[in-house]
């Protein structure tokens, strides 16, 4: 990180005893006083020095150094006849770290008058004349975002960075260059143009960043015969691939002017720092300890008089597994509304892929996405209904309507005829009735709902590091709403992470915390009723028979012991038949993976969802 030198105290000490003194003549410590002073104050135009331009000298060799002024000491003067000689030790503070060294000044005495002799190396004892220093400063190598195995996600990879060098073409010819270089990179004319006119004489004007890979099919070939317009190739922190749980890593860039005015000092106009996501969020480790380094300039060659190694940040672990990541971007690579696949390793809670389709425009669908999960959460409920003395081969009734308060509940369009009236709490599971769950609920009291809930994981809250969403079961206002939170409608809202935590509780048997960050500590709030390891069987069971025998029956030819459950949620304002339009959603286990799919809009979880967890299970 770079940044400004701060400014330090003026603060000089000369240790100035009895100096010695040749044949009874006034001695040079008048002089030497003038000399700690001006060095302290960095002027030194009451320093009685042989040189008229000594002063602007001194300010020009340090200008370079910044705002910091060195904290000085001058130590006795030794004296020889009409000569003298003082040592002066320099600490200068560079960005918090000391540059000590020691020089010296030469006095000469004539008419009884000390004056000390200019010369550039009593700045720095290397530095001759027609030289000054100057600080620069080399970035740390960022530190890299990791995944499981401690492979590498974000690093640096080959990039191309497309635009107008104002350099190579004549000023007429700007705005003509810019619309062409505009045109055959498919962005916005009108933008580059001004930003290419506006642009100082010999200025590189960006007009895009492209992966390597992405230029050979991106860029035209009739791009190079465009005048001015140059291809350079550098080296940018990257992930696998532009979409790689984009949201969540976020971006590096250069520092933006309000980042720049938040930092303190700290960051400087032209660093490379965190935008957003986890790169933002923990940038400080990331970015490491940027080299310094104090050149004397000016002569033939520049030379280095002092360096501080620049030290690289430390890398940011993560439980991320590459391929399963890529595996759910590639699910959702076709999918047109925003979606979302989530998957948990029941055993320990790590977050394995969490992937944001495209449709969601950027936005963190999967562990921040806030939605009516629809029947998913009947395995909540079914967890409640189990507590209130419930069994899966109990008869629940499934009509195919019910009221509440003057709302009428239905099944979902294609729900099975043959599954109305007195089913099993497994049959209402596995072909998912709205209605049994509903006409069940007498059997729960307040709160039992939310109680069940958190033994799943769900509606607690936690700070895992980065933005996630634990869902909610708030208590109900009325009674409809009460009917449709059976049913994960009403008030009761999920995220992605939030049902894929459901699914992995039910795996593991116990409430599971989502871990992404293994080095981020979190302290995981208990049920106030854990879940009970019967409890788990059961729910397990009421999954398989999704599987099995209900609307997740295209999962039976996966090997192992697949359980699931599909889920829709109706939402927004009717279309004009008087439809609404639907979220769907699916969630299933399959040995110590847990999974939760979403799309935002579409026919049903078992037709929309479906077919993305089938491919992702595959």
């Amino acid at each position: 990180m770079h940044s400004r030198l701060a400014v330090l105290a003026l603060v000089a000490s000369l240790a100035l005893t009895g100096c010695q003194i040749s044949g009874g003549a006034s001695g040079p410590d008048s002089a030497v006083a003038a000399l700690r002073d001006g060095l302290a104050s960095g002027d030194l135009s009451a320093v009685a020095f042989d040189a008229d331009e000594a002063g602007e000298q001194y300010a020009a060799i340090v200008e370079g150094l910044g705002e910091s002024r060195p904290e000085v000491e001058v130590g006795d003067a030794a004296v020889s006849d009409d000569t003298a000689t003082t040592d002066i030790t320099w600490t200068w503070d560079l960005d918090g770290s000391p540059w000590s060294y020691s020089t010296s000044a030469d006095l000469r005495r004539a008419d009884d008058e000390w004056t000390l002799i200019w010369e550039p190396s009593l700045v720095e004892p290397s530095l001759v004349a027609g030289e000054h220093l100057t600080l620069t400063r080399t970035a740390a190598e960022r530190g890299q975002i990791t995944g499981a195995d401690d492979r590498t996600i974000v690093a640096p990879r080959d990039v191309v960075r497309l635009g107008l060098d104002k350099t190579k073409i004549d000023a007429t010819q700007v705005p003509g260059s810019a619309r062409a270089i505009a045109r055959a990179l498919k962005i916005g004319v009108k933008g580059f143009v001004q930003d290419a006119e506006a642009a100082g004489e010999k200025a590189f004007v960006e007009a895009l960043v492209l992966r390597a890979e992405e230029a050979t099919t991106v860029v035209p070939t009739s791009y190079g015969q465009i005048p001015g317009a140059v291809s350079l190739a550098e080296k940018q922190d990257l992930a696998p691939t532009r979409g790689f749980a984009a949201p969540i890593l976020g971006t590096v860039g250069d520092a933006t002017a309000e980042i720049v005015a938040k930092s303190g000092g700290q960051i400087e106009a032209g660093d490379v720092v965190g935008l957003s996501g986890l790169q933002a969020r923990y940038d400080a480790q990331l970015t490491g300890t940027p080299g310094l380094s104090v050149i004397a300039a000016g002569a033939d060659n520049d030379r280095v008089v002092h360096e501080v190694p620049a030290v690289a940040g430390e890398p940011l672990r993560t439980t991320f597994d590459i391929d399963l990541q890529t595996k759910a971007e590639s699910a959702l690579s076709s999918v047109g509304p925003a979606s979302a696949v989530v998957a948990i390793r029941p055993s320990d809670g790590a977050i394995l892929a969490a992937a944001s389709g495209p449709g969601g425009k950027g936005l963190n669908t999967a562990t921040y996405g806030q939605y009516a999960p629809g029947s998913t959460f009947k395995v909540v409920t079914s967890l409640a209904l189990l507590r209130s003395g419930v069994t899966p081969q109990d008869q629940v009734m499934c009509p195919a309507t019910t009221v509440v308060d003057g709302k009428s509940f239905k099944n979902y369009d294609d729900y099975p005829a043959s599954g109305l009236g007195a089913i099993t709490l497994r049959q209402a599971v596995a072909n998912s009735c709205n209605t049994a769950f509903i006409t069940s609920r007498d059997r729960l009291a307040d709160g039992d709902l939310a109680n069940a809930a958190a033994a799943l994981g769900f509606g607690v809250d936690h700070d895992l590091g980065f933005p996630s969403y634990f869902g909610q079961v708030p208590p109900p206002q009325t009674e409809t709403e009460a009917a449709a939170d059976l049913i994960g409608q009403g008030k009761v809202l999920a995220s992605p992470l939030a049902m894929a935590s459901v699914a992995a509780s039910v795996a593991a048997g116990r409430a599971v915390l989502p871990v992404l960050l293994p080095e981020h500590t979190v302290d995981q709030t208990p049920p106030a009723v854990p879940l009970t390891g019967d409890e788990a069987g059961s729910l397990k069971a009421l999954m398989r028979a999704v599987v099995t025998d209900g609307s997740g029956a295209f999962l039976a030819d996966l090997p192992g012991d697949v359980g699931a459950k599909t889920g829709t949620a109706e939402y927004g304002a009717p279309d004009a038949s008087g439809t609404l339009a639907t979220h769907t959603w699916m969630i299933a286990f399959r040995g110590d993976l847990a999974v939760a799919v979403f799309v935002e809009t579409g026919e049903s979880g078992s037709r929309t969802a479906g077919p993305i967890l089938e491919q992702f299970l595959s």
